[in-house]
């Protein structure tokens, strides 16, 4: 596997730890088959889209309510709001977690022992006689505190604002409480993420690397670092063109999508638009086996050299020469409608992707995550792939330096 592929199986590791204390006691549904979407920035509830972002969770949740889907959808909105402390819930959730792990990791330790004693007198011990009463009396104990009589708390801190705080309110308004039956839970950390913090202990790179889909579907937004975050991390992201980072990818990649960078339109589309595109955005993302995630953060990943300063310099350089072009005219000629040089960097089409955009991915909305080769019918190389791609991308133009092709001429000056 790419470092990057351990790095996110091992930050999603502790991303699952939390998610196990928060929802103690209605841990119903499988981790194995969880994924974890977030949205991260200030608090701009629309110029970010987090109002658009909601309301498709909510048909996100019907659909895989309708489908049957196994898939359980945890989303994180990481946004700093007003609060005075940590929410006592979301604390006694992960104190019970800690407790139950402890208890867990005694009752193997003397399991162990009498299995290894056993063992070395040639006997198979009896699994009935191995564990003895105070064991048992021991786990339920442990059962017993994770009962729980109210549904698992949708903010992790006390807000300041709660009967009027847009996110919030809108959560009221769509349903979602973190019920049994919902197959999207929501997590409102209004603050910015900390290794020092006793509740969910990451930095913001661990976290954004350990998550499924970071959503950003802003309204506004003149670049927008979060989802180009995501591409170097190799995590897929949703944008919008009306960001810079949006129309930058639509410019220089032939299928966003394929490389996991989807965007919505909310430049030509209605609200109502946008928001039916999110949702099948989210809906076909979950419909993925795990393979197709792999070979789809394979593809996110390579991106990554189109962020590269050896080439987004380019834009600045050329920037730059115009200013004092404008500024200082007699010193400093440039052509300003001369094309930049930035020719020919354009990824293709992934050729293991078939020509349509729905075919590369499952149809039936009972696809099983378990994974079966011999029934995934996509073919992937990433040696392949990822050749390719390199052979899309021209070397970086740098400053004094002479174009490949183009040498010197006798008594001509290097400046």
């Amino acid at each position: 596997m790419h470092e990057f592929q351990n790095l996110h199986s091992t930050s999603k590791a502790r991303i699952q730890e939390f998610v196990r204390g928060h929802f103690y006691g209605h841990l119903d549904f499988n981790l194995e088959k969880t994924l974890f979407f977030f949205i991260a920035g200030r608090y701009e509830f629309s110029n970010k889209g987090a109002d658009i972002f909601l309301e498709s969770l909510s048909r996100l949740n019907y659909l895989l309510r309708v489908h049957r889907n196994d898939m359980t959808v945890v989303v994180f909105f990481i946004m700093p709001a007003k609060t005075n402390n940590f929410n006592v819930e979301s604390l006694k959730g992960q104190a019970v977690r800690k407790q139950l792990w402890d208890t867990a990791h005694t009752v193997k330790e003397k399991f162990g022992k009498k299995l290894y004693d056993a063992l070395l007198k040639g006997q198979i011990p009896d699994m009935n006689s191995i564990l003895d009463r105070d064991d048992f009396t021991i786990m339920k104990r442990a059962i017993y505190a994770t009962q729980r009589h109210s549904l698992p708390p949708v903010t992790t801190h006390n807000m300041l604002d709660d009967s009027t705080d847009p996110i919030l309110s809108n959560v009221r308004r769509i349903g979602l409480f973190n019920s049994r039956n919902d197959r999207v839970k929501i997590i409102f950390h209004p603050e910015f993420l900390s290794s020092t913090s006793p509740l969910l202990p990451m930095d913001y790179e661990d976290f954004v690397r350990g998550c499924n889909l970071g959503v950003f579907p802003s309204y506004y937004e003149p670049w927008g670092y979060t989802p180009g975050e995501c591409t170097v991390m190799g995590i897929p992201s949703v944008t919008t063109n009306l960001s810079g980072f949006g129309c930058f990818m639509e410019e220089h990649v032939s299928d966003p999508a394929a490389y996991g960078v989807y965007i919505v339109d909310r430049r030509f589309r209605s609200p109502e638009e946008s928001c039916k595109q999110l949702t099948q955005f989210m809906f076909s993302f979950c419909q993925q086996s795990l393979r197709q995630r792999i070979i789809q953060r394979n593809r996110t990943e390579r991106l990554s050299d189109l962020l590269d300063w050896k080439y987004l310099g380019r834009f600045y350089i050329h920037a730059r020469h115009l200013a004092l072009n404008r500024a200082f005219p007699d010193q400093f000629k440039t052509d300003s409608m001369a094309p930049l040089k930035t020719e020919g960097f354009r990824y293709p089409r992934p050729y293991s992707v078939p020509p349509s955009p729905s075919a590369s991915i499952h149809s039936t909305p009972h696809h099983s995550d378990v994974e079966d080769d011999d029934d995934d019918d996509e073919p992937y190389d990433e040696d392949e792939e990822a050749e390719r791609d390199r052979l899309n991308i021209k070397v970086p133009f740098v400053l004094g330096t002479v174009p490949e092709g183009k040498k010197k001429q006798p008594g001509e000056s290097g400046n």
